[in-house]
């Protein structure tokens, strides 16, 4: 009999916390305690959460500590606990079952910021054990470099904007950003729209910056002014979440822009709670979009015309790319991206 998966749901009866509270704590969003972040990281280890590796540090000590068998390792490395809206939970399941078929396992490591600042590894990583690393969600430059010296095979999944200029020794994997992008603002612009806006932190990641880069492109090809002062472009560390602070943001625009692309689902229906707060219609007022098709962009309302991302094939191309760097170190670096598709939904009005 197969193991029960463990979920968000598990964490939160095991702590008697809300569900909420601890989905927050995973994916890094709202205002959540440090102690009752590191009670939620603690159990995700203990409940055996996606392999979830904590620092020893945190992890309770206890009297016996078996020595465990050499297992073929591989390791995942992330600033950020994955929930189950995240792109990368899905890349995960298949990344794991693939990686098992070739007879490896599976160890979760999460990167702190004390490790991203001190550039060192996991206190409880030991690279003897690990056969390769994937990294999701490590947005460091320094820390990027810092993973390449390693020599350790080495497998990125999206990267810092300028990985181009470190010249990292690893294969990277990204969806594909531009074109989808393109189609969808594409059918913005054709349904009458030439006041867009952008909303998310372009600098946040390279894929981010794909999409970036196609908003931009869509306002040279059509000959729109590129109204910055209608984008919401603050720094991940602003509270783009928090429904005061965004309904503020979008008060202080010089005028409302008729849609908004937002850099992914999360930001999408974050503007859409703001949007509806200050009395505007979706998509009658104002129209909405964004990219991922997460589970929520099923079920909010309207629901949200985003992108397709194909994360479950993802998760075994990340998987055969790095189990064949792992068995062929000599080959060169490769560059993959994965078609994505765009879903038109009720957020934008088509003709």
């Amino acid at each position: 009999m197969s193991k029960k998966r463990v979920t968000v749901q598990d964490i939160a009866d095991e702590l008697g916390l809300s569900r909420n509270t601890v989905s927050k704590a995973i994916n890094g969003t709202g205002s959540i305690a440090e102690d009752t972040k590191q009670k939620i990281f603690q159990t995700a280890a203990q409940l055996g959460y996606k392999q979830f590796a904590m620092p020893a540090a945190i992890v309770p000590e206890t009297k016996s500590s078996p020595i465990l068998p050499r297992h073929k390792e591989i390791s995942l490395f992330t600033h950020t606990l994955l929930g189950q809206s995240h792109f990368g939970s899905k890349l995960l399941d298949s990344f794991q079952q693939r990686i098992g078929e070739y007879g490896y396992i599976l160890t979760v490591y999460m990167i702190r910021d004390y490790e991203i600042q001190n550039l060192c590894l996991p206190i409880n990583f030991n690279p003897e054990r690990s056969d390769g690393i994937m990294c999701l969600e490590v947005f460091s430059e320094s820390y990027s470099q810092f993973l390449s010296s390693q020599k350790i095979p080495l497998l990125f999944v999206d990267t810092v904007v300028n990985h181009m200029d470190l010249n990292l020794l690893a294969d990277c994997i990204y969806m594909e950003n531009r074109t989808s992008s393109y189609r969808m603002l594409k059918s913005l612009v054709q349904n009458g729209c030439k006041h867009i806006s952008f909303v998310g932190d372009r600098m946040h990641c390279h894929s981010f910056y794909e999409r970036w880069s196609a908003y931009c492109q869509i306002h040279t090809d059509y000959n729109l002014q590129l109204e910055m002062d209608c984008c919401i472009l603050d720094a991940d560390s602003e509270l783009y979440f928090d429904l005061d602070w965004l309904t503020e943001k979008l008060k202080a625009l010089p005028h409302m822009p008729e849609a908004f692309f937002c850099a992914n689902d999360s930001l999408a229906i974050a503007i859409m709670k703001a949007l509806r707060q200050l009395n505007y219609k979706i998509p009658d007022d104002v129209m909405v979009c964004g990219f991922d098709n997460s589970t929520e962009a099923t079920v909010v309302e309207p629901p949200l015309t985003t992108v397709q991302i194909p994360s479950s094939s993802m998760g075994y191309i990340a998987a055969d790319t790095l189990i064949s760097r792992i068995d062929h170190p000599a080959t060169p670096f490769r560059t993959t991206y994965i078609k994505t598709d765009v879903i038109f939904r009720e957020s934008t009005k088509q003709k």
